[in-house]
């Protein structure tokens, strides 16, 4: 089995809304984590360190370059939060089960469906109900995630409750997410009839969209699709809701004659008061409100396209007819920054450092244009700005690709 399943939990939200969606990423490489999900992969292993060693399992606490106060402080607000809710089944007079980055196996609602959760506990709530909480870490700050409804956090829970449920008497089940950068601890509790009936609710979608059958249907879970760039329904929506906001916005206006004063107009004339969105040719603030939340959309949706043909154009030479790509702007930079500070040194420059070392501007402003060539011109280099994808009717030059791959090599 691969190590992201089909029907992820994480993208539940997108194949359960669009259910093509799951297969149609397939068509696309998975270009690897950034340094915001380098972080966070980094964050959870903390988390478990911290976790297990209040239960006293052995591990050894893991080390990495992404250490800051902040993450310290961050996983803190995990743990304790945990920690809380096991001293709690404790007080409620049982011995909690406790899982610890546990894999949950939900292919009998999705098929092939699997995930991990970060945290499962079984015990007793304090009015002795059977209760299994589900927790989940998060260490974004640009989106905030609810737990209310969350399909994610349903689907773990669902798992845990298939592999558990038979060992104990599960009747309400918690879900929680832990998302400190937002202060966000959001908990959402149902009952695990309430859970079943979800999971049977969501079968047959799951079946569609592990066969790549239905339709496409866009919204604001299309944000991470890896096919969104190039996925006609997010165009075709994108573009109905322009014509429709902007196309149509006045047809209901009445066209005025190049000649004809309106009211804003004349008060304008008349007492140097300048009109506030009171013209048939301005958006009124409730137009502007209005129009906002498409705003947001086909902005989000044309970044992703942009973002699609920039990559293919630069890192695999696709030609996109009327753009090309070109070198960006570049700025001087010291090749060697100790060699700069000894040569400056021997001029009798030694001030080069106040908490950092200056500019290569402020040094040039320091020594003089001439003085600065004859001491550190050498020591000067431009490297190749970087590559951006334009409209052919820019003025620079089309960049050779198959050799400016070897001169950004050449820099790393």
């Amino acid at each position: 089995m691969g190590k992201h399943a089909i029907l992820s939990a994480s993208s539940s939200k997108r194949w359960l809304n669009c259910t093509p969606s799951a297969r149609l990423e397939e068509n696309f490489p998975d270009t690897g984590g950034s340094t915001y999900a380098e972080e966070g992969t980094w964050a959870h292993e903390l988390c478990e360190y911290k976790v297990k060693k209040y239960l006293h399992e052995p591990m050894q606490r893991p080390k990495s370059e992404y250490l800051t106060e902040e993450i310290e402080q961050l996983t803190d607000v995990y743990a304790e939060f945990v920690i809380g809710i096991i001293e709690e089944m404790k007080q409620n007079g049982c011995t909690p089960l406790v899982l610890v980055e546990d894999r949950l196996d939900y292919s009998h609602l999705a098929p092939s469906g699997f995930g991990t959760g970060d945290m499962v506990i079984i015990g007793r709530d304090a009015e002795g109900n059977g209760l299994l909480h589900i927790c989940d870490f998060k260490t974004g700050a640009g989106v905030f995630v609810n737990a209310d409804h969350n399909t994610q956090m349903l689907l773990y829970a669902s798992g845990a409750y298939h592999a558990y449920s038979y060992l104990y008497d599960i009747q309400k089940v918690s879900m929680t997410i832990i998302q400190p950068r937002l202060e966000n601890i959001s908990t959402y509790t149902i009952t695990a009839e309430e859970l079943l009936e979800w999971g049977e609710s969501i079968k047959p979608i799951a079946k569609m969209a592990f066969e790549g059958k239905g339709k496409q249907k866009p919204g604001d879970w299309c944000r991470f699709c890896k096919a969104r760039a190039v996925c006609k329904a997010c165009a075709d929506e994108a573009l109905a809701l322009a014509k429709e906001e902007f196309l149509d916005l006045d047809a209901n206006e009445p066209v005025l004659d190049d000649t004809e004063e309106t009211d804003a107009t004349a008060a304008y004339n008349r007492d140097d008061t300048a009109p506030t969105f009171k013209q048939p040719g301005l958006l009124s603030q409730q137009d502007i409100e209005d129009i906002l939340p498409t705003l947001n959309r086909i902005s989000s949706w044309i970044d992703a396209v942009f973002a699609y043909v920039s990559s293919e154009a630069i890192n695999h030479g696709v030609t996109w007819e009327g753009w090309k790509v070109v070198e960006g702007r570049s700025r001087r930079v010291f090749s060697d920054p100790k060699a700069v500070v000894d040569a400056a040194a021997v001029e009798g420059y030694t001030n080069l450092y106040k908490q950092e070392m200056m500019s290569l501007t402020e040094i040039e402003k320091l020594m003089g244009k001439k003085k600065f060539q004859e001491v550190l011109g050498k020591l000067v280099i431009k490297p190749p700005g970087k590559l951006t994808l334009v409209p052919e009717s820019d003025p620079r030059p089309a960049v050779d690709l198959s050799t400016a791959q070897d001169d950004f090599e050449a820099l790393d």
